[in-house]
Protein backbone atom coordinates (compact mmCIF):
# COMPACT_ATOMS: atom_id res chain seq x y z
CA UNK A 1 0.00 0.00 0.00
CA UNK A 2 1.51 3.39 -1.00
CA UNK A 3 2.34 5.89 1.71
CA UNK A 4 -0.11 8.80 2.04
CA UNK A 5 1.33 12.17 0.99
CA UNK A 6 0.20 15.06 3.22
CA UNK A 7 -1.35 17.88 1.17
CA UNK A 8 -1.59 21.56 2.12
CA UNK A 9 -3.21 24.57 0.44
CA UNK A 10 -1.18 27.59 -0.65
CA UNK A 11 -2.61 30.87 0.67
CA UNK A 12 -1.77 32.64 -2.61
CA UNK A 13 -2.90 30.41 -5.46
CA UNK A 14 -5.24 28.26 -3.29
CA UNK A 15 -3.91 25.05 -4.91
CA UNK A 16 -3.43 21.86 -2.90
CA UNK A 17 0.15 20.62 -3.19
CA UNK A 18 2.33 18.14 -1.32
CA UNK A 19 3.46 19.61 1.99
CA UNK A 20 7.17 19.21 1.10
CA UNK A 21 6.80 21.50 -1.96
CA UNK A 22 5.45 24.41 0.08
CA UNK A 23 7.09 26.85 2.49
CA UNK A 24 5.56 27.14 5.94
CA UNK A 25 5.11 30.61 7.41
CA UNK A 26 4.88 30.45 11.20
CA UNK A 27 3.57 32.75 13.90
CA UNK A 28 5.35 31.64 17.05
CA UNK A 29 3.65 31.73 20.46
CA UNK A 30 5.62 34.95 21.11
CA UNK A 31 4.05 36.54 17.99
CA UNK A 32 7.14 36.43 15.76
CA UNK A 33 6.49 35.62 12.08
CA UNK A 34 9.13 33.67 10.16
CA UNK A 35 9.65 31.08 7.43
CA UNK A 36 9.92 27.43 8.41
CA UNK A 37 11.54 25.39 5.64
CA UNK A 38 11.68 22.19 7.70
CA UNK A 39 8.14 22.32 9.12
CA UNK A 40 9.38 21.78 12.68
CA UNK A 41 8.92 25.18 14.37
CA UNK A 42 6.17 25.46 16.95
CA UNK A 43 3.29 27.84 16.34
CA UNK A 44 0.47 28.53 13.93
CA UNK A 45 1.44 27.68 10.35
CA UNK A 46 0.29 28.76 6.90
CA UNK A 47 1.65 27.48 3.60
CA UNK A 48 2.98 29.36 0.56
CA UNK A 49 4.30 28.21 -2.83
CA UNK A 50 7.99 29.06 -3.24
CA UNK A 51 7.10 31.66 -5.88
CA UNK A 52 7.15 35.43 -5.48
CA UNK A 53 3.83 35.69 -7.36
CA UNK A 54 2.05 33.77 -4.60
CA UNK A 55 3.64 35.97 -1.93
CA UNK A 56 2.47 39.05 -3.85
CA UNK A 57 -1.11 37.70 -3.91
CA UNK A 58 -0.94 36.96 -0.19
CA UNK A 59 0.27 40.47 0.52
CA UNK A 60 -2.45 42.08 -1.61
CA UNK A 61 -5.30 40.00 -0.16
CA UNK A 62 -3.92 40.19 3.42
CA UNK A 63 -4.23 36.40 3.71
CA UNK A 64 -1.51 36.14 6.37
CA UNK A 65 -3.30 38.69 8.54
CA UNK A 66 -6.45 36.60 8.34
CA UNK A 67 -4.64 33.31 8.93
CA UNK A 68 -2.72 34.58 11.96
CA UNK A 69 -5.30 37.09 13.28
CA UNK A 70 -2.59 39.75 13.69
CA UNK A 71 -1.41 42.72 11.64
CA UNK A 72 1.66 41.79 9.60
CA UNK A 73 4.01 44.78 9.11
CA UNK A 74 5.55 45.55 5.71
CA UNK A 75 9.06 44.78 6.93
CA UNK A 76 7.97 41.19 7.63
CA UNK A 77 6.88 40.78 3.99
CA UNK A 78 10.20 42.26 2.83
CA UNK A 79 12.11 39.83 5.05
CA UNK A 80 10.00 36.92 3.78
CA UNK A 81 10.72 37.91 0.16
CA UNK A 82 14.45 38.14 0.87
CA UNK A 83 14.47 34.78 2.66
CA UNK A 84 12.50 33.20 -0.15
CA UNK A 85 14.97 34.49 -2.74
CA UNK A 86 17.88 33.14 -0.73
CA UNK A 87 16.23 29.74 -0.39
CA UNK A 88 17.79 29.30 3.02
CA UNK A 89 16.70 25.70 3.50
CA UNK A 90 19.30 24.86 6.14
CA UNK A 91 17.63 26.68 9.06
Amino acid sequence: MPKKIPMRQCLGCREHKPKRELIRVVRSPEGEISLDFRGKKSGRGAYVCPESACLAKIRKSRALERAFSVAVPDQVYAALEAQMREGDRDE
